[in-house]
């Protein structure tokens, strides 16, 4: 039987907004004529009670019906009889002469009499300090395109109120980064935790409503000290609260698009979103939500003294070129580590590459979508230097500013090699940007030599600048011939050894 809103839905879709019966049908998943029938139905007066005449039959074995369904109350459902099974024995065993359906009408109906209606649900009263977990997903413009990106959402249900975060998966590290984001900002931790069995989380679901939790989840649990709660398998239903809250974030915050460069920067707008939207009353208790919330956090457990580091270690083989699989992608290491067994630490945004020792070989920002290498050159650059006319067919070079490349064009073999050799020093603990500056500083008076642009580097970060150019007087400097740079003289130099 519907409920009240189901058919206040029907007719509004039906007969204001002109939606077909059978959409609507496949909407709801209700059959096509029940739709049609709410919808055109006219005459809601409340129906006259129709007078049945006692059926004799069945009153004869009513009693011994109703003997079967208390007996079979105190078994296992698999173990009661059917309406069917008690209709062969009313024939065989008392000779009864009715129909199976009076049988079965009366059994559906006593057994709902007598409590055994499995579909109800019960109430629940949602009490301050307990949330509810899950993900959602929606658009969001990146670099010109559109992609679909999860967005975790934790929600109160006591005061209707809400936080989310948006990650580039929905994968361990970025649930229990997600969870932890929002620990540290509401500054407490809630009581008890409701959520799906979403893997991140449950390894395994084992019987009588049994979970066997992933090693990273438990040690969160732990860390945090709260209580987590599973719903039953296919009932979403039992964390209604957040499963609401999911769509209500997508309509009013994420959609249409949002464009982005930065996704830290645009979880930080976040929060003012989801505070901001508390001030409204709550749809039952007409309190504000803000007053609501403050009940909320007050029943929240106090945050542990250090934060959870929400990573994992897994140990792996770097193949002949130095890549070690992460996910099915590939992150380089070192030369010195191929074929070497090394550790990978891995977080929602980073992985580091270290040796056995625990000790960093090189950081990579985690990769997502389409992409499915990550290439840092660094630690290959003194390789490179041993054969620096290779360089123009690595990708290196194509990833090189252009005053770079210009720069190693320009240069003879060994210039090559030192040049190599210093980028290999000053990308260990800095970015290309001051190494960049570095060489259009160094440049201004013409190709510079390795030492000078690794002079001016340091004046760089070490803040004392470029010093003043020195003042010569004319006339006191002989003039030099111009010299001409290049690997075109050596080819000179050999012509005239060989006319000599």
């Amino acid at each position: 039987m519907l409920t009240v809103t189901d058919v206040n839905y029907i007719r509004q879709e039906v007969n204001l907004k002109g939606r077909s019966y059978s959409e609507v049908a496949k909407q709801m998943g209700i059959d096509f004529r029940t739709i049609k029938k709410y919808a055109d139905q006219e005459d809601w007066n409340e129906p006259k009670q129709i007078q049945r005449r006692k059926a004799r039959v069945m009153e004869a074995v009513k009693p011994v019906l109703d003997q079967w369904l208390l007996e079979d109350s105190k078994k296992k459902k698999k173990f009661q009889r059917t309406a069917k099974r008690m209709f062969d024995q009313l024939q065989k065993e008392h000779n009864f002469q009715g129909s199976y359906r009076s049988v079965r009408d009366y059994v559906s109906r006593r057994k709902k009499e007598l409590g055994e209606t499995a579909e109800a649900a019960l109430p629940l009263e949602a009490k301050p300090g307990i949330a509810q977990v899950d993900f959602g997903e929606a658009p969001f413009i990146h670099n010109g395109k559109v992609i679909d990106l999860p967005y975790l959402v934790l929600s109160f249900p006591y005061s209707n109120t809400f936080y989310f975060q948006v990650f580039r998966s929905q994968n361990r590290e970025c649930f229990l980064e997600g969870l932890k984001r929002i620990f540290h900002y509401i500054g407490g931790v809630p009581k008890a935790i409701r959520f799906d069995n979403l893997t991140p989380a449950v390894k395994k679901i084992l019987p009588h409503g049994e979970r066997v939790l992933t090693d990273e989840f438990q040690r969160f649990v732990f860390h945090y000290g709260f209580s987590p709660e599973f719903c039953n398998p296919a009932s979403g239903n039992e964390k209604g609260h957040v499963e609401a809250m999911v769509k209500y974030v997508r309509n009013n915050f994420l959609l249409p698009e949002l464009p982005f460069s930065d996704l830290e920067s645009l979880n930080r707008t976040f929060w003012q979103l989801a505070e901001e939207d508390r001030d409204r009353k709550h749809y039952v208790k007409e309190e504000y939500l803000t007053a609501l919330y403050e009940e909320d956090k007050k029943a929240l457990f106090q945050l542990p003294e250090k934060a959870f580091e929400c990573v994992r270690l897994e140990s792996g083989k770097a193949d002949k070129y130095g890549y070690l699989k992460v996910d099915n992608r590939l992150y380089s290491t070192s030369p010195r580590f191929a074929k070497s067994k090394v550790w990978a630490k891995v977080s929602y945004n980073r992985i580091d590459i270290m040796t056995l020792e625990k000790e960093l070989i090189i950081s990579h920002v985690r990769i997502y979508g389409e992409k499915k290498k990550s290439m840092e050159w660094q630690p290959y650059l003194n390789l490179m230097a041993k054969r620096p006319m290779a360089i123009k067919y690595t990708s290196f070079y194509e990833q090189l500013p252009q005053n770079w490349q210009q720069y190693l064009e320009d240069c003879t073999v060994p210039e090559k090699q030192q040049a190599l050799r210093l980028l290999s020093v000053l990308l260990k603990e800095h970015d290309f940007s001051v190494a960049t500056e570095a060489l259009s500083l160094a440049s201004e008076h013409g190709h510079p030599s390795v030492d000078s642009i690794k002079q001016v580097f340091y004046q760089l970060i070490n803040g004392r600048g470029v010093r003043k150019e020195i003042e010569i007087r004319k006339g006191s400097v002989p003039a030099m011939p111009a010299i001409i740079r290049g690997a075109g003289n050596y080819d000179q130099l050999f012509d005239k050894g060989g006319a000599s």
